[in-house]
């Protein structure tokens, strides 16, 4: 039986669940999901293959897999709140021990994957009426549900960072993620943003109460192994996750030659200070796996990691 390594596994495991994707790895990483096998099965788009999670030694950088998951929520941006649909969060992370430090490694596609939300009242609610000449002609053009429906979907803005191990089983922010909120409509144009990637909104969700937290052991393969699994899943659930002191920056990009924006900005009430805004992430559920004993694949941890998560694709 291997030694248990406790590196990690007392500082528990865990992070936030949220939004969508944009930031590159290197080609023949592992980006898109991939169906994986038994414990392995969350994690499937945990970017094992890529160059920083490889290199790490398992001493001075312990290689993980984390992802967190929502079925549905709330967020409230200034004067607008909406239903957010199902929400997955994954990244590499690459513990170093000696520093208490944490660095964050996304998938090629994103951290962040959601659902499209629907806002109320639609572009009829965000932005009519109005006095002004150019936005009471595009509120006359509204003349059925497809003109009129707005959708909501928050993508990645930059690379999540200030990720806490400690904060993911407790209290506090779990990790800085940065992220920009697309609007679609036809009127609005393909690049109409709440927030951008160099004015990101700043989100850092934690827990809304303790969660309840469970731990296994498993093969490379994903297949369960209690006393002997090479391999640890840290597996947290039943609260709810959030933020309420993030800001929101301008609307961009809105109809033609965004002329649209301010009109936005003045019906949903943005910029939105910090205190104004809401985010809560209903039955989160998250996931941290690495080795059991990462000490004892020293210098080669992180290319074990990645075998084995090969090894359960199905």
């Amino acid at each position: 039986m291997r030694p248990v390594s406790t590196t990690w596994i007392k500082a528990g495991g865990a992070v936030a669940a949220l939004v969508m994707p944009l930031t590159a790895t290197p080609a023949g990483a592992a980006t898109a999901a991939t169906q994986l096998n038994g414990s392995w099965a969350p994690f499937d788009r945990c970017p094992v293959d890529a160059p920083a999670m490889l290199a790490t030694d398992g001493d001075t950088d312990v290689p993980l897999c984390v992802t967190s998951t929502s079925p549905n929520g709330t967020i409230k941006l200034g004067n607008t709140t909406a239903t957010t649909g199902s929400t997955n969060l994954q990244f590499g992370v690459i513990q170093h021990p000696a520093e208490g430090t944490y660095t964050v490694v996304p998938p090629a596609a994103g951290s962040i994957i959601s659902g499209k939300t629907t806002i109320p009242g639609g572009l009829l609610g965000i932005m009519c009426p109005s006095n002004v000449p150019v936005v009471s002609a595009v509120c006359g053009q509204i003349t059925d549900a497809t003109l009129n429906k707005v959708t909501a979907t928050v993508e990645s803005a930059g690379t999540p960072t200030d990720f806490s191990l400690v904060a993911g089983i407790s209290s506090g922010p779990i990790v800085k993620l940065p992220v920009k909120i697309r609007l679609e409509n036809p009127l609005l144009g393909s690049n109409c943003y709440i927030g951008s990637s160099s004015n990101p909104v700043l989100l850092r969700p934690g827990n809304l109460s303790a969660p309840t937290m469970a731990a296994s052991r498993f093969n490379g393969d994903g297949s369960a192994n209690p006393d002997e699994g090479s391999l640890i899943r840290i597996a947290l659930s039943g609260a709810a996750q959030g933020d309420s002191q993030f800001s929101v920056p301008k609307a961009s990009g809105c109809g033609l030659g965004g002329l649209l924006s301010w009109a936005i900005d003045l019906k949903v009430g943005l910029p939105a200070a910090a205190g104004s805004n809401n985010l809560v992430l209903n039955d989160a559920k998250t996931y941290t796996a690495g080795l059991t004993a990462p000490g004892v694949s020293v210098p080669n941890a992180g290319k074990e990691l990645a075998a084995s998560w090969h090894s359960a694709v199905k």
